[in-house]
């Protein structure tokens, strides 16, 4: 491992809101820097000092303890000050992704119910200011505080990133701009409000689902659940206050907010945020600030590995890290990354990011087949997905979850993703192993029925990735009037290499059952993905139903 620096294990913090988090940071680190991001670097002090001056700025908006917050923004510094003040006033953040259409737009903005909006002008091809002004159309010439939305009736200011205007003409009269607000509030000061404002008990923030299996869900998750799992997480990776964490997955998605931003902060570590993912300027990132620890996935890893080649020495500072993927996935971050520590995980955003983790201390063998024991105050068990009755060890079933787990959704779901006992039903297959580690097999919809006989993705896929030609590789079932589905497999090619499906074919009933071999082979550039960078079985699926590329017998 490349950094040999003594790492003293991080005091648990005493805190049990995320307000009280940040000032418990600035009183014990208030000179060391909390997030280095693209306009420079803020200490803990002085992100607490911003993020009182929000406060003050949003309670003169008449924001109080129970509104919400909506919050429409990319890694900026500022989506953390917003959500550190909003928890000083007690309000809730409700994180929107920057990858909306127009109409998800409207939808989640609707669904937020949203007494303030926060929100950058634009971001990459997507234009924020213009969704809000077909909406909100009297923004455009009216005075803040002098409009009115029958659209989203509570909704009483938006305050505005000019990022991507033209000038500061462009911006709607309407709105009230960033830097403005919150001078003004670090001008006001602390502005007292209610007496124990916000409870541990209370949901810091709603972040949404991808959405890969229908219309997103608002999920809320806690103050002390995002304190205490954050804090379990980051000893699983094995952080202290002296690492710095790149981060370049959203924010605004689990994996940003309820997993690396509170491993980071709850150990009193540095966060280095990039904006967006850019594989030079990620290598560059990392190189510069000497991170010891990243956030990766799949695709993270493949265009890093790609862009080092064999010589990973300019990310050599990295020694832990969490990744989402396969075990070649994890062996390519260990061994061709260099990143020796790097933990698998398990979870999904009801269970605050993660509920399972591989310690990064353990053999490299163990957690790249796995991902790890469940996290402290979090219990697992695998039931038959008909009967609901929990399984032996070994045994595949769906997955159940109880302990840091969201207290349902808002809206009507609950009813069908919680037990009576409590326990949240996650939708995956998997099962427990002698240890007790959890092992993710595939989501309970991705099994395909070929014949009347169950076939996982998980297992096709893993021998087609041994194939030399063969690069990545996803596997779902297509509907067929014998036998009900067959199988269909999605490859990406290695740069240079040629995939002939005939002979991929063949090669699959060399060391595959005969169920399990692709009747069908479609070779393309890129696999499908949803708006949070994870694989889209539903648009392969789709594919699949509408090819009629190459088939096998």
């Amino acid at each position: 491992m490349s950094n040999d620096v003594t790492r003293a294990p991080f005091i648990r913090p005493r805190s049990r809101t995320l307000s009280d988090l940040l000032g418990e940071l600035a009183e014990r680190r208030g000179d060391a820097t909390a997030v280095v991001h693209a306009d420079g670097a803020t200490t803990f002090g002085a992100l607490h000092t911003r993020a009182l001056a929000v406060a003050t700025a949003l309670r003169s908006l008449g924001v109080r303890r129970g509104d919400r917050v909506g919050l429409l923004m990319s890694n900026r510094i500022e989506w953390l000050e917003t959500l550190f003040g909003a928890a000083e006033v007690g309000a809730t953040v409700h994180a929107i992704n920057t990858w909306v259409a127009p109409r998800e737009f409207e939808l989640l903005v609707e669904e937020a119910d949203c007494a303030v909006l926060v929100l950058m002008a634009s971001h990459g091809r997507r234009r924020f200011v213009d969704d809000l002004l077909a909406t909100v159309p009297d923004i455009a010439s009216a005075a803040p505080g002098s409009w009115q939305s029958a659209r989203f009736p509570s909704l009483r200011a938006v305050v505005m990133l000019d990022d991507g205007l033209d000038s500061p003409d462009a911006r709607p009269r309407g709105v009230i701009p960033y830097p403005d607000w919150v001078t003004q509030g670090l001008a006001d000061g602390p502005v007292p409000g209610d007496e124990g404002l916000e409870s541990a008990a209370a949901a810091a923030v709603v972040l949404y689902t991808s959405g890969s299996t229908a219309r997103p869900k608002a999920v809320p998750l806690l103050h002390h659940g995002m304190i205490e799992n954050g804090f379990n997480i980051g000893g699983r990776l094995g952080l202290t206050e002296q690492d710095r964490v790149w981060l370049s997955s959203p924010l605004f998605w689990s994996f940003g907010c309820a997993n690396a931003l509170m491993a980071t902060f709850t150990h009193g570590a540095t966060l280095v945020l990039q904006e967006q993912f850019d594989v030079t300027a990620a290598i560059d990132v990392i190189e510069r600030e000497a991170c010891t620890a990243a956030y990766l996935l799949p695709t993270l890893i493949y265009a890093l590995h790609e862009k080092l080649g064999s010589d990973s020495s300019r990310i050599r500072s990295l020694r832990t890290g969490a990744m989402i993927g396969s075990a070649d996935d994890l062996l390519m971050a260990a061994q061709d990354l260099g990143i020796e520590g790097i933990c698998n995980v398990y979870g999904a955003t009801e269970v605050y990011g993660n509920c399972c983790v591989t310690p990064h201390d353990m053999a490299l063998e163990h957690r790249s087949h796995g991902q790890g024991p469940p996290l402290p105050g979090v219990t697992v068990r695998i039931v038959d997905p008909e009967t609901r009755t929990p399984l032996s060890t070994g045994d595949v079933g769906e997955i159940e979850v109880t302990g840091y787990v969201t207290p349902g959704y808002l809206g009507d779901h609950a009813r069908t993703s919680f037990t009576a006992d409590g326990y949240y039903k996650t939708g995956d297959l998997g099962y427990l192993d002698d240890h007790g580690w959890i092992h993710f097999a595939a989501r309970a919809s991705d099994i395909i029925k070929t014949s009347g006989i169950n076939v996982a993705p998980a297992d096709v896929e893993e021998f087609l990735v041994t194939h030399d030609s063969v690069d990545q590789v996803a596997v779902v079932g297509a509907t067929d009037r014998l036998k009900g589905e067959i199988v269909v497999a999605f490859v990406v090619p290695r740069p240079g290499a040629t995939i002939d499906a005939d002979a991929l074919i063949t090669y699959c009933r060399t060391g595959l059952a005969s169920y399990k071999v692709p009747a069908r082979i479609i070779v393309v550039d890129e696999l499908a993905k949803t708006d949070t960078g994870k694989l889209s079985r539903r648009a392969l699926r789709d594919s699949a139903e509408n090819t009629t590329t190459k088939k096998g017998t």
